[in-house]
């Protein structure tokens, strides 16, 4: 019996889970499978799970799929919307929500390998899959690679994925070279001297010392980057504080910093310090902030010969209309370590979720960035066909480029 892709999709939009705690996402996955007689190993990672196909000699070809949801209340008024709750890595109850489409990147790839198994006889070669928990922490890829799955699995001969987003749903978005920002997960604290509200003369408030540092960091960019540079210096969060006549002794600031290449990374790198510890010393602080990096992703570069098979292979059965070069996105993936702890090359695009005439009509009206929703938002929500006919379609295309013809 075929499986179910639509309700497949739908079940996973209402049950997210937050990263590395994708059990019942990971369940489904594992059902799903041993139903298609693919044999795979659970808990990979921790929660991640590795699918293989052998289907004779030929290339090794990798696939990921990414799992995690997102701490966001969802607003997509859909009648299967999410309503879970989850618990952060702080112990704090959050609002969950799909608010990256990993519940389509998942149903695609299940999708896909049902196709593949389905016509075997018409490749060969094999297929190793991952299905990859805590993208959103940028730790899944890693988690998996260190509880070995590049020495229990055949190592890949090219690494692919794909990521949906705001193009016109049936449009498939790559290019050669950096396709990805690198980034940084910052977070860091600024020590005051706390006391009463209504004597603040006698306090370090580490709160106007963080507004003056978030204003401050914002002309990293502005005035301190090459306009024709790419650099992203986002302030994600900030906590401080439990009353309002109390003045705290601490405040924290979580920030996200994107850059096309090393170079970049080390001089944004230095301007944020530079920033962060003048602004407390400014406020005439006597402890020194800290700076502590939470996760370091490398940009998602595609190699060049093998997006240029990708890419003919995507205007041959797609058309050439359908196929875009999206430019480089300042978002980051984790999907990298694969192609680089094996040395394989990698191929990641993006595939569109808007329905096209949104999209236009957004488009005309010049109001993309204000009608058209995106990743991370509370109302993405990718139009459910053709995207996810589009996406399984992609995998198949991809995977078979690089497979062995069977009838060769």
């Amino acid at each position: 019996m075929a499986l179910d892709l639509e309700a497949i999709y739908v079940d996973l939009h209402r049950h997210p889970e937050l990263s590395f705690q994708e059990t019942r996402t990971a369940g489904v996955i594992a059902q799903r499978l041993g139903e298609l007689g693919i044999e795979f190993e659970e808990g990979v990672g921790r929660t991640g799970i590795a699918a293989i196909i052998r289907n004779g000699d030929g290339p090794v070809v990798w696939l990921r799929a990414d799992m995690d949801a997102l701490p966001v209340p969802e607003q997509t008024g859909l009648d299967y919307a999410s309503t879970a709750r989850g618990t952060d890595p702080a112990g704090n109850e959050v609002p969950v929500m799909h608010a990256c489409g990993h519940d389509m990147h998942v149903t695609a790839m299940l999708g896909a390998l049902e196709r593949l198994v389905a016509t075997k006889d018409e490749w060969a070669g094999t297929i190793v899959t991952m299905f990859q928990p805590a993208e959103e922490y940028g730790a899944g890829a890693q988690a998996m690679i260190a509880d070995g799955v590049l020495d229990r699995f055949p190592k890949p001969d090219v690494v692919l994925g794909q990521h949906v987003t705001p193009l016109p749903s049936g449009t498939v978005g790559v290019r050669p070279g950096t396709q990805m920002a690198a980034s940084d997960g910052l977070t860091v604290t600024l020590f005051g001297r706390g006391g009463h509200g209504s004597r603040p003369h006698s306090t370090i408030d580490p709160i106007v010392m963080a507004a003056a540092t978030i204003m401050r960091l914002q002309t990293v960019v502005s005035r301190e980057v090459d306009p024709r540079d790419v650099a992203v210096v986002t302030v994600g969060s900030i906590h401080a504080g439990l009353k309002n006549n109390i003045i705290p002794a601490e405040a924290k600031l979580e920030l996200s910093l994107r850059y096309p290449d090393e170079t970049a990374r080390e001089r944004v790198l230095e301007k944020v310090e530079r920033i962060v510890r003048a602004e407390a010393a400014a406020s005439g602080a006597v402890e020194q902030p800290t700076i502590v990096t939470d996760h370091t992703l490398p940009p998602t570069i595609n190699d060049v010969d093998a997006t240029v098979r990708i890419t003919a292979a995507f205007r041959r059965e797609f058309g050439e209309g359908a196929v875009v070069d999206p430019g480089m996105f300042t978002g980051s993936e984790d999907v990298s370590w694969f192609a680089r702890e094996s040395g394989a090359p990698l191929v990641y695009w993006f595939w569109g979720g808007v329905d096209p005439q949104k999209y236009a009509d957004a488009a005309a009206a010049g109001t993309i960035e204000r009608d058209i929703p995106t990743n991370h938002s509370p109302f993405f929500a990718p139009v459910l066909q053709p995207t996810l006919n589009r996406g399984v379609e992609n995998l198949v295309v991809a995977a078979r480029e690089f497979l062995a013809d069977a009838s060769a």
